[in-house]
């Protein structure tokens, strides 16, 4: 179990497990004020229960296509302070259709295209594009996104940088973009971009999550999860 200071996340019968760069994703995303977030993906739960806790009136839809996966973010969800407005969707995006769209998108999706496979089938539709490209995560995000709404998405340099230019063809363009590294000796090994219909320009930003030692916190990322980690 990871415990976080609002909520708990059991993640057993899950393939994604709670990670750094995803807690990232989810304090660094902007959620906005109130409004509908969608959370593509969710696994435990973990990014619509940051969303719940930062936007305090927002009602969120958590799609997993994983039937083990859907029922333990149902319990940790449940479990939580915010089980009355974040509401778990066993289905695959593709095929899920809301009553309305939404003003904020969050994905943290699979990105291995030619790995060696596992031999659980829940870790290789967590880890591998098979069951969701990233055209057909584009087709969903431009289909359930309204015109004014954001959509922030956490991928590999490289695989960010194929989004980017796939995303642009369909009319998102990158506004932010948050490049993550362990420390400042190490390359940058994430990157969480923010997508929207009007932006022309994207500003950069760089976080360690380590100072050069590789132990201590930097200050930007203890602030950062302040909210969230107990041992800040």
């Amino acid at each position: 179990m990871f415990r976080f200071k609002q909520f708990a996340i059991h993640q057993e019968r899950t393939a994604m497990k709670v990670c750094t760069d995803a807690c990232v994703l989810g304090a660094y995303a902007d959620v906005g004020a109130g409004g509908r977030i969608l959370d593509i993906g969710t696994g435990t739960g973990l990014l619509a229960l940051m969303a719940a806790q930062r936007n305090a009136t927002a009602y969120i839809d958590a799609v997993e296509i994983d039937e083990a996966a859907a029922g333990q973010a149902q319990e940790n969800i449940s479990a939580s302070p915010f089980a009355e407005r974040v509401r778990v969707v066993q289905e695959r995006i593709q095929a899920f259709v809301p009553g309305e769209n939404y003003e904020r998108i969050l994905t943290n999706p699979p990105f291995y295209t030619n790995h060696l496979r596992s031999p659980d089938a829940a870790v290789n539709r967590a880890l591998h594009t098979d069951d969701l490209p990233l055209k057909e995560l584009i087709e969903a995000v431009v289909r359930l996104l309204k015109q004014d709404g954001q959509w922030w998405v956490l991928l590999p340099p490289y695989e960010a940088g194929q989004l980017t230019e796939q995303a642009s063809m369909a009319g998102l363009k990158p506004f932010r973009r948050l490049h993550l590294r362990h420390h400042a000796r190490k390359p940058v090994f994430r990157v969480i971009t923010g997508f929207d219909y009007q932006t022309e320009a994207a500003t950069d930003e760089m976080l360690d999550i380590y100072e050069p030692d590789g132990r201590m916190y930097t200050e930007p990322f203890r602030a950062l999860l302040k909210d969230f980690y107990l041992i800040f």
